[in-house]
């Protein structure tokens, strides 16, 4: 198993690691943290953030040195209070630019250093009255941006992360209907999905069915784990609250035979937790489930309970395998 985590998270508890709990740890001391976790294979990165004074040079060189690899970059439009009304749905077509341009130099950036993932959370577009945008202006905006920014450098895949809500009232990928829709609408190799479990439950649907239907249909690029109670993104350690369906989840995973990485975007830092302690947390877990969910593979009682949808021999089945008999 490969992992990633939240580099943020890292920042937690500074008076464990650095000189005071007042510090401000730099891209790098965040990177050098994050190699205290034991397993720990990858790191992924914020732009424009974490380049804010770090070049990627210094960041790739900082991250083999700790024995990571740099995974992928994540979008943050947030970091420009321009973009507050919309990236790529922005009114002013300058900013829809904007919000293009600075993607396209996170791309050049993940090429620079290597990595060929770019993850787009597009939180900043969509709506929160009746009569505040047209819906189809809106649309035809994003699509055409996700083009853009997917033509721009073919050897970088471009994957999108869906929310229901948060900053905006009302997000435009709001679930996986919407953003296969857009994938679709939008027709190029290398666009597919990142599946964040906090997100799905949030969005009302099941994780493991949510998997199942992207690598269908599209492209399962990304995998985020965490947990919560679906009513906003908890980031709570994996398997805290919804341990069947994660373990429903490791279960299609192995089915379908994914091999990336599972990067845990989890908030240590919201309580005050130890970073390192916590992700070491969630990898313990995985690893757990994941050994659990390999054996339900080949568990034929088990897959022809599933395919006769017979849902109290499957709970029994599943019951023991995870609580013993």
């Amino acid at each position: 198993m490969k992992y990633a985590s939240r580099l943020n998270s890292f920042a937690a508890r500074p008076e464990l690691c650095w000189s005071s709990a007042s510090h401000k740890p730099s891209t790098l001391e965040l990177i050098e943290r994050a190699s205290q976790v034991r397993r720990l294979s990858a790191v992924d990165l914020n732009f424009p953030d974490h380049f804010d004074k770090a070049k990627p040079d210094e960041i790739i060189a900082s991250a083999r040195d700790c024995g990571l690899i740099v995974n992928g970059i994540a979008m943050r439009y947030y970091s420009d209070p321009g973009f507050k009304l919309g990236a790529f749905t922005n009114p002013d077509s300058k900013v829809r630019q904007a919000a293009i341009d600075l993607t396209k130099s996170a791309i050049d950036v993940l090429d620079d250093t290597g990595g060929d993932l770019l993850t787009i959370w597009l939180g900043q577009d969509g709506w929160e009255y009746p009569f505040h945008v047209d819906y189809d202006a809106i649309w035809e905006a994003e699509t055409q941006a996700i083009r853009e920014v997917a033509d721009h450098n073919p050897r970088i895949k471009i994957s999108i992360e869906y929310k229901p809500s948060e900053p905006r009232t009302f997000s435009l990928l709001a679930n996986l209907a919407m953003t296969l829709l857009a994938i679709k609408k939008v027709d190029r190799p290398g666009l597919g999905v990142t599946l964040d479990f906090a997100h799905v439950l949030y969005a009302g649907e099941s994780p493991a069915f949510a998997a199942a239907l992207i690598q269908r249909e599209s492209e399962l690029l990304g995998i985020h784990l965490n947990d919560g109670y679906g009513r906003r993104d908890d980031g709570l350690m994996v398997g805290t609250v919804n341990l069947v369906q994660t373990l429903e989840l490791l279960f299609q995973l192995q089915r379908q035979a994914f091999d990336g990485v599972i990067y845990f975007d989890t908030f240590p830092d919201v309580t005050g937790m130890d970073p390192v302690q916590e992700c070491e947390n969630n990898i313990a877990m995985v690893n757990a489930l994941w050994e659990v969910a390999k054996r339900l593979t080949s568990e034929a009682n088990l897959l022809d309970a599933i395919r006769r949808q017979d849902a109290v021999v499957s709970q029994s089945l599943v019951r023991r395998a995870v609580l013993g008999r």
